[in-house]
């Protein structure tokens, strides 16, 4: 069993889920400098040392125990078909896997991709996906610019990533199914690790989920005629119960609370309706539950 209690994390080093992955780590508390030129960095404030590598090589060096978690796109931990546990979905580098095709051919369904080339730098899943529909196709592996490849003619149609479709739209591709949804994830290595660094992976765990609770959460403040609390009470989907405090009118009361951030503009005209004023809303550096 592994005695080291320092633990290791790997992330992208350069790519779309860099940034929010470095924003994130700085968020719950690390501090570290100079990551674009290095493979790895030490927190100064945490027992743990950062591998900046390829996303490509992140669940292989999870699942060989070389990282101990890692922060990785869940398409790349599914075409690896890595051995670890994911421990967390974090909600940014949204993506889906999807199948595409030129607008001039007569490809517009699944069932039309029978005998055709796919190009792909997905061929793992693409093949089984298309295994799991009885359809023979020719699986062609690109590493990059995938898009391009019908144009060329070295494919008929293309399995790829795509977040926005403009890339397909440029290409004159349409978009026709989606195979998998993806976002960025946080996995952890299957091996055995010692209880010190499962013990830091525990706490870190604890930072992550505050500031997703407070990313999708805000804090509330109103003021209201005091005969209005039950009403509003009922209205807040508080966290506990709403804080209530006096004012300098006996008749009126200050509520506090959070709420979720996509319920507070479902909730905002109830909250007048009953009596609610000057409702202001404030964002949530960090909370935990």
């Amino acid at each position: 069993m592994e005695t080291s209690t320092s633990l290791r994390i790997g992330i992208q080093k350069k790519g779309r889920l860099t940034d929010e992955t470095v924003t994130l780590l700085k968020n719950i508390g690390l501090e570290f400098d100079g990551y674009k030129n290095r493979l790895m960095v030490r927190s100064r404030n945490f027992d743990v040392e950062i591998l900046l590598i390829r996303d490509d090589d992140i669940p292989e060096y999870v699942q060989d125990g070389v990282c101990d978690i890692g922060f990785v796109g869940a398409n790349v931990t599914a075409e690896r078909d890595a051995d670890v546990q994911v421990l967390l979905d974090l909600n940014f580098g949204h993506c889906h896997l999807s199948l595409a095709a030129p607008k001039s051919s007569d490809i517009r369904k699944v069932e039309d991709f029978q005998g055709k080339r796919v190009a792909t730098s997905y061929p793992r899943l693409t093949r089984r996906f298309f295994e799991s529909q009885g359809i023979d196709v020719e699986i062609i592996t690109i590493s990059g610019a995938v898009e391009i490849t019908p144009a060329l003619d070295v494919a008929d149609a293309i399995c790829d990533l795509v977040s926005t479709g403009s890339t397909l739209k440029a290409n004159g591709l349409i978009e026709l199914d989606t195979i998998l949804e993806s976002q960025t994830q946080l996995i952890q290595t299957s091996k055995s690790i010692s209880q010190g660094k499962q013990d830091l992976i525990d706490k870190f765990l604890v930072r992550i989920q505050g500031q997703q609770a407070a990313d999708e959460s805000r804090y509330i403040m109103m003021n209201a005629p005091r005969a209005s609390l039950e009403k509003i009470s009922h209205i807040i989907p508080s966290l506990n119960s709403p804080t209530v405090l006096p004012l300098a009118n006996p008749d009126m009361i200050a509520i506090h609370s959070v709420i979720s951030i996509r319920e507070f503009w479902v909730v905002m005209e109830k909250l007048k309706e009953a009596g609610a004023t000057g409702i202001v809303m404030l964002p949530i550096q960090n909370m935990i539950l």
